[in-house]
């Protein structure tokens, strides 16, 4: 995927940053220990984009992931994402993650089995761990087996998962389906 802009923001867990293309949003980044550190990151994944002022549509993308992170009932499922060069596979999970509501949990088994697809937890869990929006496609929201938090691949990992979860006000250690 390519970006032709990028911003970094600041939210209740640290600064997050989200690049895009004229289709959608390209990328979400969890805050990596400083705004300049989100920065770097999202320069190293997007050589070819700039910082610059936000389309009006990520503006309010942004809008509703810092309201989200500061504990407002949120749903990101109307944020338009540019799939280009995502594989199938990895859009049907995404697709099943972003209708988990805020609040609530699934686990990789939960989501396997609704893609029709009992007993591919791992290519699930793997899906949701090269997820390039984080937050957007609440990769969060899904669990290991029993409720178990495992599997978060973002800067702070599975602490970082388990802050998301308490804002949104989910318990962490009890997957609810939808």
């Amino acid at each position: 995927m390519t970006a032709q802009g990028f911003a970094v923001f600041p939210t209740a867990i640290g600064h997050c940053g989200i690049a895009w293309s004229e289709r959608g949003v390209v990328s979400v980044r969890l805050p990596d220990g400083s705004a300049g550190l989100t920065r770097a990151r999202l320069l190293a994944n997007f050589p070819g984009a700039t910082e610059t002022e936000p389309p009006e549509h990520v503006q309010q993308a942004i809008a509703e992931i810092v309201a989200l992170l500061h504990g407002e009932s949120r749903d990101l499922a109307e944020i338009r994402l540019d799939l280009n060069g995502v594989p199938d596979f990895h859009r049907r999970v995404y697709e099943v993650a972003r209708a988990i509501l805020p609040g609530k949990t699934l686990t990789y088994g939960d989501v396997a089995n609704l893609l029709g697809m009992p007993g591919s937890a791992q290519a699930v869990g793997q899906a949701l761990g090269r997820n390039p929006f984080p937050i957007v496609v609440p990769c969060h929201r899904v669990l290991g087996a029993n409720g178990r938090m495992v599997g978060f691949s973002a800067p702070g990992g599975v602490e970082t998962k388990r802050r998301m979860l308490v804002i949104e006000g989910a318990q962490p250690d009890e997957p609810t389906l939808f």
